[in-house]
């Protein structure tokens, strides 16, 4: 009894020991944590240039190198890729009949790429960035459609349209437009700039990724609240956590459509999905391919409705007269019941 008493006494000193233990490293390793992050932040090239050149010249020269290997290991698609462009740039350049359709083109790549880069503008800044669609995308779409009523027609110049929109010469009869006509209009513009909100939400994916990859913590302020969020997800009172855990659920749960869900509808939230999607190691065509399904084709065609319905002064009339009548019906039952009888 004695020897079993002495052997529980030694385990309960023993086990006191690697508590004290474990706390303590887990002690030591937040405080080497910290520490390095604050070297991290003294990084920089107002306080330390000399330092702060050298890493970048290492860092340049260590991506360098594993590029030239990937690319080496590729080779054959690299030089597909090189005989591809030289046969556009001998396109490009040498004169014939064929330039129209070069110059035609070039005008559309340009055309799509000025969206696409508004769209990244407005989303790359992790929740603050642009906010292009007031700024350019919704006022472009407003123009369009009042100029399509008061023409009559969509047949306007092709993009870039000019500064002012010339109404064509033919002929059109009253009230002929469309709003899927209207819809067809700006449907590139449209989707190219949901294409670029859609890329600016790869930064905090890729952060994500490579911070669960590699095991150190990035110096992110998103980042560094989802990993309080996840630390304190059952204690979470506020809206705003709750919100935010709501997010992080679904996309973590359901997947391909839980972020295709997110990124059908306005959500300032997003940036947590994308995230939340890195921090799980989500495949990339699995994350990207619902963000720009989403953005680019379910969000954009809501947003461009609400735009065109709103600037159209008709279908705005339309649905006054009938917000009007349907009151009538219900604030008169006796009207009601006459047109009931008759």
């Amino acid at each position: 009894m004695a020897e079993n008493g002495t052997d529980c006494d030694q385990r309960r000193v023993g086990m006191t020991k690697e508590q004290h233990n474990g706390n303590f490293t887990d002690s030591s390793l937040s405080e080497r944590k910290r520490r390095d992050r604050e070297e991290r932040l003294n990084i920089v090239l107002w306080r330390q240039p000399l330092v702060t050149l050298q890493y970048f010249f290492l860092e340049t020269l260590i991506n360098l190198k594993e590029w030239t290997i990937k690319l080496w290991h590729r080779r054959s698609i690299l030089v597909a890729f090189l005989l591809m462009l030289a046969v556009l740039t001998a396109t490009y350049y040498i004169e014939g009949t064929h330039q129209q359709y070069v110059r035609y083109m070039e005008k559309k790549f340009f055309w799509c790429a000025y969206w696409v880069g508004l769209g990244i503008l407005s989303s790359v800044g992790l929740g603050t960035g642009l906010h292009t669609f007031l700024l350019y995308l919704g006022p472009h779409i407003a123009s369009v459609t009042l100029a399509a009523y008061e023409c009559n027609s969509v047949n306007f110049p092709e993009p870039p349209y000019p500064d002012q929109i010339i109404c064509p010469d033919e002929e059109t009869t009253e009230g002929s437009i469309s709003l899927w006509a209207i819809i067809s209009k700006v449907r590139l513009e449209a989707c190219m700039w949901g294409a670029g909100t859609a890329i600016g939400e790869l930064p905090p994916y890729f952060m994500a990724r490579a911070a669960r990859l590699s095991g150190a913590e990035p110096d992110d302020e998103e980042y560094q609240e989802f990993e309080e969020m996840l630390e304190h997800a059952e204690t979470a009172q506020d809206f705003a956590s709750r919100a935010k855990l709501a997010v992080q659920n679904l996309v973590q749960k359901v997947g391909f459509f839980g972020i295709l869900a997110c990124a059908s509808i306005p959500n300032p939230l997003f940036d947590l999905a994308g995230i939340t999607c890195g921090h799980f190691l989500v495949p990339f065509w699995t994350f990207f391919g619902a963000t720009l399904i989403g953005k680019a084709v379910i969000k954009m065609h809501i947003q461009k409705l609400f735009v065109i319905i709103t600037f159209s002064k008709h279908i705005v009339e339309q649905m006054v007269s009938l917000i009007g009548s349907s009151w009538q019906l219900h604030s008169s039952p006796q009207r009601l019941q006459v047109l009931r009888e008759t």
